[in-house]
């Protein structure tokens, strides 16, 4: 299933107004810890599987990458991110993550943030990276968290008083497909294991160099104190691999 739930223009209008659409990366809790796990950028050719507004690639720019390719579904995105780019470097194309392909060895550095846990297909799309990336290239992404997508309601439970006693976990061996609601709208993600997702990756050819699972620093919990229970539990799932 290739999901484009962006181009719904009531879904994008919610969507453009959370504080991650607003603020951009820095409004985005597991920046901080995504940016450290980034391999230098100068000179190298990136390329961002879900690229959404292109947050990401315009960062890659500024770390002097040589060009950049943004790839994303939605004309919506991607209507955006061209209007908020500013560099003739930065290439965005129309099209799903499970449908792209490039010749051997094209790109440096594959990223994708918060995408993947939309694809029907990981262990494919880890090895059609594997194929896009040059020797001893890099592939660093972000997914939301098996224990945040094990339950289609994902979602807290909450006590007599709506208070928020605590995060249910069900049902984690089952993967699959989840149809969760997001932002008011029914969208279907994949959940997978910890352990699925890792060895999808290391299957394809990958050497796993670095895993995190962030919490909110400090800093972005005083500009957003909505997000002070995500430290409660996992939310993301970082991982960074090298092609070997």
């Amino acid at each position: 299933m290739k999901q484009n739930k962006y181009d719904d223009q009531g879904f994008f209008d919610q969507y453009s107004g959370m504080a991650r659409s607003v603020g951009g990366l820095d409004a985005a809790g597991e920046w901080p810890v995504l940016r450290g796990m980034l391999p230098d950028l100068q000179g190298q050719r990136v390329l961002d599987l879900g690229c959404g507004y292109g947050w990401h690639c315009r960062y890659a720019m500024e770390m002097g990458a040589k060009s950049v390719v943004g790839v994303d579904l939605s004309d919506n995105m991607l209507k955006r991110a061209r209007e908020m780019t500013d560099d003739p470097h930065i290439e965005y194309r129309r099209l799903a993550i499970e449908d792209f392909d490039s010749e051997e060895g094209q790109f440096d550095v594959i990223l994708s943030s918060l995408a993947l846990h939309y694809v029907e297909s990981f262990e494919l799309t880890c090895r059609k990276v594997y194929h896009s990336l040059a020797h001893g290239g890099a592939f660093i992404f972000s997914v939301e968290h098996p224990v945040f997508t094990a339950r289609a309601e994902q979602d807290w439970h909450y006590g007599p008083e709506g208070e928020r006693l605590h995060w249910p976990v069900d049902g984690y061996q089952e993967e699959g497909m989840r149809v969760a609601r997001f932002l008011g709208h029914d969208v279907v993600k994949y959940h997978r294991t910890v352990a699925t997702i890792m060895n999808h990756i290391i299957d394809a050819g990958f050497v796993i160099t670095r895993v995190a699972e962030p919490q909110p620093t400090e800093e972005v919990l005083l500009q957003y104190p909505e997000m002070k229970d995500e430290a409660r539990r996992p939310i993301f799932l970082l991982i960074a691999a090298v092609k070997a």
